[in-house]
């Protein structure tokens, strides 16, 4: 593992969040693949859509400040919009950028996901390394 990056959210609750996009791209861009997994359920298949992305927005809510700081600034590394090695100024520019839409500005950014496993990655953290946390 590279140097960790010294952050307010865990990469527990990253992972996490990245898992539950991941869901929330999959149902949103193949509803019928979803469908497919879900027939054997046969009861709510269709309202799990919403009750996933209610979950991660609730989850994402429910961080605190800094957290939610923290997180912002991992997906706009992970998008490219600085280097690891100025991930403090990203901060900085989420600091003054963060109010109460934090939740529906990270779930309306498309490849949510990949830009937050792609921040991870550049301190030498995988989805995999936390996978039995759950």
């Amino acid at each position: 593992m590279q140097d960790a990056p010294n952050l307010s959210i865990s990469p527990e609750k990253v992972f996490f969040i990245v898992s539950k996009a991941r869901q929330s791209d999959i149902e949103a861009s193949e509803p019928e693949l979803l469908s497919d997994l879900t027939d054997d359920d046969a009861e709510g298949g269709g309202s799990s859509r919403t009750t996933d992305r209610a979950e991660l927005a609730a989850f994402i809510r429910d961080l605190n400040v800094d957290e939610q700081i923290d997180l912002v600034a991992l997906m706009w590394l992970g998008r490219g919009d600085g280097e690891r090695d100025n991930l403090r100024e990203l901060r900085q520019d989420a600091v003054r950028a963060h109010n109460n839409r934090t939740a529906t500005y990270l779930m309306d950014t498309p490849m949510l996901a990949d830009y937050l496993e792609e921040a991870m990655a550049e301190f030498g953290l995988s989805p995999e390394d936390f996978e039995e946390n759950h």
